[in-house]
């Protein structure tokens, strides 16, 4: 528990939330696709992140399909009190695992109605509308159609607070017309920084950033900088990655993911690592390019 008092905490819509969460995508099957290889495993690593104090668990219905949504289920219902589940509509999985928009106000609903079955709940803690755009960059063009379909359900009780992902400036702009937006959730981590000004302004506003890909995803982050400051600090590059996340900005909220136990308690030491300043202006030039 001590570890994640080190990371602080950060307000999610009416809850507080202790800024290192956990992601629960990589406890699907290869490609995030099917059943886990070790549903054991799976459900070792969900038990042990509440054990460890982590009370906001990201997920979505179309993470498998159903499968991490079934698995935080069966791992962790009934849920604790201070647990925050966060979840994404907008897609869907074909049968040949690919990921296709599904952002028409009945798809959501569905989605919305699949994710409450699935996880047991009466109401959805935070739902993110997630706009396919470029598959992992967004692209411009008007989401009221879909926020409005989700607020409407959120009057109806069916879902506590909204969130974003995938978004530009100006989308989330249109949103919070519609709705109170209580999280973003972009791709963004060390070398991605396209989102630096966004995080400043949602930071004003009190609204929670959480990077998609905070260790690079399916690229894992790769960069001689960021292994010759792990090294002198006697982390591993992707502790110090973290680490750098929590300290870029008070409202970043992170979700590491993985199915291995070992490399969640790594994830989780991350929250005790304090970067100094020569580290920090090291770091500052793998984003930069130099």
């Amino acid at each position: 528990m001590s570890k994640l008092t080190n990371a602080g905490t950060f307000a999610l819509g009416s809850r507080t939330v202790s800024r290192m969460g956990y992601g629960a995508m990589q406890l699907a099957g290869p490609g995030v696709f099917g059943p886990p290889k070790d549903p054991a495993a799976a459900l070792a690593v969900l038990r042990e992140a509440v054990a460890s104090g982590v009370n906001h668990i990201d997920t979505s219905d179309f993470y498998g399909p159903h499968v991490t949504n079934r698995l935080i289920r069966e791992a962790l219902h009934p849920y604790p009190d201070e647990l925050v589940i966060v979840t994404k509509v907008g897609a869907v999985r074909g049968a040949d695992a690919s990921w296709n928009p599904a952002q028409s106000p009945a798809e959501l609903t569905a989605a919305v109605h699949d994710n409450l079955r699935h996880l047991g709940v009466d109401a959805l803690d935070v739902v993110n509308l997630r706009i396919m755009g470029n598959v992992h960059a967004p692209s411009e063009g008007s989401i009221a159609p879909q926020f409005t379909a989700l607020a409407e359900l959120q009057q109806r009780g069916l879902i506590r607070h909204l969130g974003l992902s995938n978004v530009t400036a100006t989308q989330l702009a249109e949103a919070r017309g519609i709705a109170e937006v209580v999280c973003v959730q972009n791709h963004y981590n060390l070398a991605h920084r396209e989102d630096d000004a966004l995080i400043d302004e949602l930071g004003r506003a009190g609204i929670a950033y959480v990077p998609f890909f905070p260790l690079g995803g399916f690229t894992p982050l790769q960069s001689d900088t960021l292994s010759k400051v792990a090294r002198r600090l006697g982390f591993t590059p992707m502790q110090v990655a973290l680490a750098w996340l929590l300290a870029r900005a008070p409202n970043i909220l992170l979700i590491p993911g993985t199915s291995s136990l070992a490399h969640f308690r790594e994830n989780l030491a991350a929250a005790s690592i304090r970067l100094d300043g020569d580290a920090l202006a090291e770091l500052a030039t793998i984003a930069a390019g130099a």
